[in-house]
């Protein structure tokens, strides 16, 4: 995959609504095989214009202990970003509530043994929110599943059950991140657990390379009838962003210069639009998913994209799409 940090960047695109406070519930922090997304690069990004208030970590294998008990390794991953947060906090009111919440990793294939990581996570930071463990998993090889290495029904596993049980006993969300072929397994998850708060990231991974290349019109019908099953259960919520990777086949990365928001919107619009249709305001969150994302378009640039979809919505309608929602749903 293409390093998202050597994306040129393009000129700046004037602001739209500068003064609409933001909650960006989805960005990655990591220093590794020298790629470098951590407070001074992000802080950039944030100070694009748009009036970010709070943000949401959400794990990416960053900073794993590399002794200790294995199913214990990934707290390190807690321990680096609340490092990051409290240096953000250092520095003054002016500087955005970084890594506000933080979702990390546990391997829920432990079952009940799983309590002994979620107790550490809670204990290395105050932050801590839940737990994300990707299920991305396609028999294509032209697809690469999930850094996690998931099976192909993950979610529907008995012993990942059991430990997922125990997510609503330590108040812990779950993020879901899969492909849309899957999102029936998390229809059935969300049913199974109604007392759990599932956050479906990324609008439910809609594919558009290897078997899937050029079919977004075909499989557009499918995804939202998957989409529609998943907004059935009231105790999920969806992350409207995360498809500007080059995954969703769009192929905004193959470009010479990256698109505007006028482009990124009309393509993105009729996937968002569906979310906030099926769930409600209330339950999405725009997230920009940086900077994976990165790899297409600007910060701000996407953010403005977001503004345009949402052009049309009320000022309450505006304040859960852009900050009430993911404010509450991760508490920060």
């Amino acid at each position: 995959m293409t390093d998202p940090m050597t994306r040129p960047q393009p000129a700046r695109e004037a602001t739209l609504e500068p003064g609409l406070p933001i909650c960006d519930p989805h960005h990655h922090l990591w220093d590794r095989d020298g790629s470098r997304y951590v407070l001074d690069e992000l802080l950039s990004d944030l100070g694009q214009g748009h009036h970010v208030v709070s943000t949401v970590f959400v794990e990416c294998m960053s900073e794993y202990r590399t002794t200790g008990p294995e199913a214990l390794r990934p707290v390190g991953e807690t321990d680096f970003v609340e490092r990051i947060a409290s240096d953000a906090e250092r520095r003054g009111p002016q500087t955005p509530r970084v890594a506000a919440g933080i979702i990390s990793f546990a391997d829920l294939t432990l079952g009940a043994a799983v309590d002994e990581v979620l107790e550490a996570h809670l204990a290395a930071s105050p932050r801590f929110r839940g737990i994300r463990h990707a299920s991305g998993w396609h028999a294509s090889p032209d697809i690469r599943n999930s850094h996690t290495n998931p099976p192909e029904h993950l979610l529907l596993d008995r012993k990942f059950r059991e430990g997922f049980a125990r997510l609503a006993h330590y108040g812990l969300v779950f993020d879901s991140w899969h492909y849309h072929p899957q999102l029936h397994d998390l229809a059935d998850l969300a049913a199974a657990f109604p007392d759990t708060t599932i956050v479906l990231d990324h609008v439910g991974g809609p594919l558009g390379i290897g078997p899937y290349e050029n079919q977004q019109a075909e499989i557009f019908p499918e995804w939202k009838r998957s989409v529609a099953a998943v907004a059935a259960n009231p105790n999920v919520v969806v992350k409207l962003g995360g498809i500007a990777m080059p995954i969703n086949g769009f192929n905004w990365h193959k470009r010479s210069a990256p698109p505007s928001s006028e482009e990124l919107a009309a393509s993105q619009r009729p996937y968002y639009e569906t979310c906030i249709e099926l769930f409600g305001p209330d339950r999405c969150m725009f997230e920009s998913n940086f900077p994976v994302d990165r790899v297409s378009c600007s910060y701000g640039t996407l953010w403005n994209a977001f503004k345009r979809i949402a052009s049309g919505a009320s000022p309450s309608e505006k304040s859960a799409l852009f900050h009430d929602t993911a404010s509450r749903v991760y508490r920060v």
